[in-house]
C-alpha cells in the first residue's frame, strides 16, 4: 500500500507501469490484483486512518526478475514511459538492481538476485 496525494493520477501511472487495470478505483482508493492473491493498493494520504505521519516517498516495492537482461529491458521500458530513474541498472551486494520513483516519490525497485 502506498499513500499518495492523487489516487486517480497515481492509478493511471501504475496502470501504465504495470500494464493492467485496477480492480477498484475511486477518488480515495485504487487496488490492483494479480492471480494468486497479490494485491497492491493506493490510498489517498489525507484519508488514511489513523493519520499517516511518515512523509511520501518512505516506501518501496520490489519486482523480482529472472535475469539481468530483464532488468535492462525494463529500464528501457521505464525510460520510454518517462519514469524518474533514481538508479540505472547496477550491480549491488544482493544483485542487479534498477530503481525509479512514482509521482509521490515512492520507490519502485526491479532486481535480479545474484547467486540464487
Amino acid at each position: 500500500m502506498f499513500y499518495v496525494a492523487d489516487v486517480v493520477g497515481s492509478g493511471r501511472f501504475y496502470q501504465r507501469l504495470l500494464g493492467k487495470a485496477p480492480v477498484e478505483q475511486s477518488e480515495g482508493f485504487c487496488l490492483f490484483l494479480w492471480e494468486g492473491g497479490t494485491k497492491f493498493g493506493l490510498w489517498r494520504q489525507d484519508l488514511v486512518q489513523p493519520p499517516v505521519t511518515a512523509p511520501s516517498g518512505s516506501g518501496e516495492i520490489g519486482i523480482a526478475l529472472g535475469s539481468r537482461a530483464e532488468v535492462d529491458a525494463l529500464y528501457q521500458d521505464w525510460v520510454q514511459l518517462g519514469l524518474e530513474i533514481l538508479q540505472a541498472p547496477e550491480l549491488l551486494g544482493f544483485g542487479y538492481s534498477l530503481t525509479a520513483a512514482d509521482p509521490d516519490g515512492n520507490r519502485i525497485r526491479a532486481y535480479h538476485l545474484e547467486n540464487q
